[in-house]
C-alpha cells in the first residue's frame, strides 16, 4: 500500500468529497476503493494515485465534484508529475474519441481533449495505463451503478488490448451478464 494513502485521504477530505454522493456510496469511498482496487490488480503506486485522483477535475460521466484545472500543479506535487497526467487525460478525454483510437488497435494512440479542444497523442505506455486506469475505475463501480450496458463494448475493448489480469478481473466483474 502507499503509504502516503492517508495523506492522500486527508487532503481529499478536506476538499469534501466525502460529503459527495456516487454510485451509492460517497465519492471518498470510491476513489479509495477504485485506489485498492489497482494496488490488488498488482499496479504500480504510481498508477494506483492515478486511479485515486481519475476524475479529480470532472470527466464527462461525473460532474459531481471538480477541482479547477489550473490547481494541476498543486495535484501534481500531491500525487507525482505522471499519476496527475494520468489522472488528467482520464478527466479530460472524450470518450468516443479514446474508443476510436483503442479500436485502431495500435500506435499512435490519439484522442481528443474535451476541454481544450486539442488532439492527445500518447506513447504505449502511458496509452495502457490510461486503459487500466479507466477499466479499473469503471470495474470497481458498475456493480454498485447498474449500468452494465454503458459503453460495454469499449471496456470489453479495453480488457481485450490489456489482456491478463485486466481481461481476468473484466471478466469476473461481467461474469453473468458475458
Amino acid at each position: 500500500m502507499d503509504k502516503n494513502l492517508k495523506r492522500l485521504t486527508d487532503y481529499l477530505i478536506a476538499e469534501g468529497v466525502n460529503e459527495i454522493g456516487h454510485t451509492n456510496k460517497t465519492y471518498l469511498a470510491h476513489v479509495i476503493g477504485v485506489y485498492r482496487y489497482m494496488e490488488a490488480r498488482g499496479c504500480t503506486e504510481e498508477l494506483c494515485r492515478a486511479g485515486m485522483f481519475h476524475s479529480i477535475y470532472g470527466t464527462e460521466l461525473f460532474q459531481g465534484f471538480k477541482l479547477p484545472v489550473e490547481r494541476r500543479p498543486q495535484i501534481a506535487d500531491l500525487i507525482g508529475e505522471r499519476a496527475e497526467r494520468l489522472a488528467y487525460w482520464n478527466c479530460a478525454m472524450d470518450r468516443a474519441s479514446f474508443d476510436r483510437a483503442l479500436e485502431r488497435g495500435q500506435g499512435p494512440y490519439r484522442f481528443l481533449n474535451r476541454l481544450t479542444g486539442e488532439d492527445v497523442e500518447l506513447a504505449q505506455q502511458d496509452f495502457d495505463d490510461l486503459c487500466t486506469l479507466h477499466l479499473y475505475d469503471w470495474l470497481e463501480q458498475v456493480g454498485r451503478s447498474s449500468k452494465w450496458e454503458y459503453r460495454r463494448t469499449a471496456y470489453r475493448n479495453l480488457a481485450e488490448h490489456l489482456g491478463g489480469v485486466a481481461l481476468q478481473a473484466y471478466r469476473e466483474v461481467f461474469s453473468g451478464r458475458l
